[in-house]
């Protein structure tokens, strides 16, 4: 168990490199102890690579990483004994029963058997597992229940600071919502810090306190979701055409009166602090530039839609239904 009172993750100018491949460019994150940060970013961006540095599994090429106020590069052991780690792949032995690898786990931390058991039977009760076959094997598992058994490891030493790794991939959505009050209950009760990388968009926008977007190994924007969807207006509108030149010719009647819009494809998206009387006046703009419309549809802002403000490309993240990402994350 560690018993310091820091559980903050400083990050200052961190870059990785594989040979010539820059993957994590001059990045800098700060999380607050007892925060939940969502990591996000398209496939490829950087954010596995992000992780494994912060968990000590990778050396940066250069810049800081200070992790629950340990140097990842000169304190290694320290930030270890601190953490919490579960990656993307779950290794976890098929033949050995759930109970079995939490013992295991707590007494190579140096728990003794009594107390190796007592911590095992807690933490498959805190994960939702304690109902379970005992004599079950773990190769027979659903993908929900690794996931939990995983964190569960995690779990073990009592960490200060959680990274997750992509926790609810491939998961079905009950599944996926389980994981969320997991997280969401070890953040509330136990003041955990949480690093969560994630491709669901909600995951990160019902989480995380804050949320920083990587993209070509930078880091495009970093704040609560709220703050950043509120920067881009509070109503998205999304005008649908029937071919991109009637878009683009939306967008150019439109230009004189909507400052913050964007065409996509065949849509326009226009972002409105109220489009409560805004959705009359731009049909009436549209009808006099002869262009018809296909669609209209009004929804409050997402994170993709901030991604897209900043980059003029879609997040291409999950917004809903699972699937894995490339290991290149």
């Amino acid at each position: 168990m560690t018993t310091g009172t820091d559980r903050s993750i400083h990050v200052q100018d961190l870059t990785r490199d594989y040979g010539e491949l820059r993957a994590v460019d001059c990045v800098d994150i700060d999380v607050e102890s007892g925060q939940i940060y969502g990591f996000l970013g398209p496939n490829g961006a950087g954010k596995s690579t992000v992780i494994q540095v912060m968990a000590t599994i990778l050396a940066p090429t250069k810049g800081r990483v200070a992790v629950a106020g340990y140097d990842v590069c000169t304190q290694g052991q320290q930030v270890r004994a601190a953490i919490g780690v579960a990656l993307q792949d779950v290794g976890i032995d098929p033949l050995m029963t759930g109970r079995e690898l939490l013992e295991l786990q707590a007494q190579l931390f140096g728990a003794s058997g009594l107390s190796a058991a007592e911590t095992a039977a807690s933490l498959l009760g805190a994960v939702g597992l304690d109902d379970v076959d005992p004599k079950k094997r773990t190769g027979q598992y659903s993908g929900g229940m690794k996931r939990r058994l995983d964190l569960a490891l995690a779990l073990v030493h009592e960490p200060l600071i959680l990274f997750l790794d992509e926790p609810t991939t491939g998961l079905d959505p009950a599944s996926r919502v389980a994981i969320w009050e997991e997280v969401r209950r070890l953040n509330e009760q136990r003041g955990i810090t949480i690093f969560l990388t994630t491709q669901y968009l909600e995951e990160a926008d019902r989480l995380a306190h804050k949320v920083g977007i990587i993209n070509k190994g930078r880091i495009v924007v970093e704040g609560a979701p709220a703050d950043l969807k509120r920067k881009i207006g509070a109503t998205a509108v999304t005008l649908s055409f029937h071919s991109r030149e009637d878009a683009q010719r939306a967008d150019t009647a439109l230009s004189a009166t909507v400052a913050n819009r964007r065409i996509e494809g065949t849509d326009v998206l226009a972002y409105f602090s109220d489009a409560t009387n805004v959705v009359p006046e731009l049909v009436r703009t549209l009808d006099a530039a002869s262009v018809q419309l296909a669609g209209l549809d009004i929804s409050q802002p997402s994170l993709d839609d901030v991604f897209l403000s900043i980059t003029g490309e879609r997040l291409a993240v999950q917004s809903g239904v699972a699937g894995p990402e490339a290991a290149a994350s």
